[in-house]
Parts: C-alpha cells; sequence; structure tokens
C-alpha cells in the first residue's frame, strides 16, 4: 500500500504555476468592457475625493479646537 511521492525540483514547480496562470488568465477570466471601468474609474474618484474633504473638514475642526481652547486650558 505504499503510494509513490512524486518529488519536483522548484524550477519544474515554478515553470507549471506560471503556464497555469497563464492559461486561467487566457481561458477562464472575464475582463471588464470600457463602460464598466469607467464606471469603476468615476466611483473611485468621487469616493477618493470625499474620503479627502472629510479629512480635510476634520483637519481643521481639530486645528481650530486645539489652537484656540487648549492654550487657555493649560494656562
Amino acid at each position: 500500500m505504499a503510494s509513490e511521492v512524486v518529488t519536483t525540483s522548484k524550477w519544474q514547480s515554478t515553470v507549471a504555476f506560471v503556464r497555469d496562470s497563464y492559461h486561467e488568465i487566457r481561458t477562464r477570466t472575464t475582463w471588464p468592457d470600457m463602460a464598466q471601468v469607467r464606471q469603476a474609474s468615476v466611483a473611485i474618484i468621487i469616493f477618493v475625493l470625499a474620503i479627502g474633504l472629510v479629512i480635510s473638514v476634520l483637519d481643521f475642526i481639530l486645528n481650530f479646537v486645539l489652537v484656540q481652547f487648549l492654550p487657555s486650558v493649560l494656562s
């Protein structure tokens, strides 16, 4: 009941991985069309701008609070 263990070298494993990856990309992957890419890009840009606006507003508020009120508390 002994089973044979097939050993492969690192080089053979790497070549097999690259070959399988290439095959999967060429045959099994569905790529978005230009309209989907454009829609996703616009959504990401809007999201990044919104997060930047939120961070800027929080920075302004915290800066105002720390500069205006903290020195009067410490003195």
